[in-house]
């Protein structure tokens, strides 16, 4: 018989309660047959969904928390997913905004676009018309709601200490109006001035670089391990293995030294935004 292959918690949210469920389950002395009986489910439904390849459906969770008496913590998860939809979040991005909150420090490149946290409705919404063209107008406000309201962190007193580095092309080329793109750039000089963030630009003369495949984001807590997130198209993933995060470390800090310093990154960004208003205004 071949070796059980146990799920990699750190690979996206579906493994991470995967793990916990086959972890809960045989803490209890079940078998997959035993926890099944009684759901309506197979035994190969619950082997996929421990091993991260489905998500829990509502009717399961309940029938799960019954049996392994996890007084509702499986429920709750499907329902921070919903919640994740109803406010715009797509689900792997659903326990993020509550880890922001928490965070120590946040950390993140945005190798395509600028970071969501960073974000104006006007440039989300331009965004979305030119990656999501099919979405519907209202799929597109709820999207706009989710990340205003991620925004609010920037007003908390208790705040993370937030480190950011972007293309020059994500400043330079977005295809948005002038006017749209001189309201982001001040908003994110704004943040800046206002939290005493950090932002660098890696020139375009940088073709190759750290980290050139996908966003990441690393928080640090006060009470646990640090933790990267990775993002690409429809997916998402966790990173909490010790030596994984280690390696993003390493990548992030050789990033800031391709990237210009943050007081050129500044210059940089500030003529952006005279340029674009001037050439708004020329619009007008």
């Amino acid at each position: 018989m071949p070796a059980r292959k146990d799920p990699d918690a750190s690979t996206s949210v579906p493994s991470f309660y995967g793990a916990e469920l086959r972890f809960k389950r045989e803490a209890a002395g079940l078998t997959l047959e035993q926890l099944a009986e009684g759901s309506f489910r197979g035994i190969s439904f619950l082997s996929q969904i421990e091993r991260g390849e489905r998500r829990m459906p509502v009717d399961l969770a309940r029938h799960v928390d019954e049996r392994l008496g996890t007084d509702g913590f499986f429920q709750r998860r499907c329902e921070d997913v919903a919640k994740a939809r109803q406010v715009g979040h797509a689900w792997y991005y659903a326990d993020i905004p509550d880890m922001e909150k928490r965070a120590l420090t946040v950390e993140e490149w945005a190798p395509i676009g600028l970071p969501g946290l960073l974000q104006t409705g006007a440039y989300l919404r331009g965004r979305i018309e030119c990656i999501d063209p099919e979405a519907s107008p209202e799929e597109v406000e709820k999207r706009v709601h989710g990340r205003l309201a991620r925004g609010e962190l920037w007003k908390c007193p208790d705040r993370p200490t937030y480190w950011g580095i972007v293309r020059e092309s994500a400043i330079r080329q977005a295809p948005v109006t002038p006017a749209v793109m001189a309201e982001q750039v001040e908003h994110i000089l704004d943040i800046v001035r206002s939290t005493r963030s950090v932002i660098q630009v890696v020139p375009e003369t940088s073709f190759w670089c750290p980290l050139d495949y996908g966003m990441v984001k690393i928080m640090t807590f006060a009470d646990a391990p640090p933790l990267v997130y990775t993002e690409g198209d429809h997916t998402g993933q966790l990173i909490d293995y010790p030596a994984e995060v280690a390696t993003y470390r390493r990548k992030y800090d050789l990033l800031r030294a391709v990237a210009l310093s943050p007081q050129a990154s500044l210059a940089l960004m500030k003529h952006a935004a005279r340029t674009y208003k001037h050439e708004a205004e020329q619009m007008d």
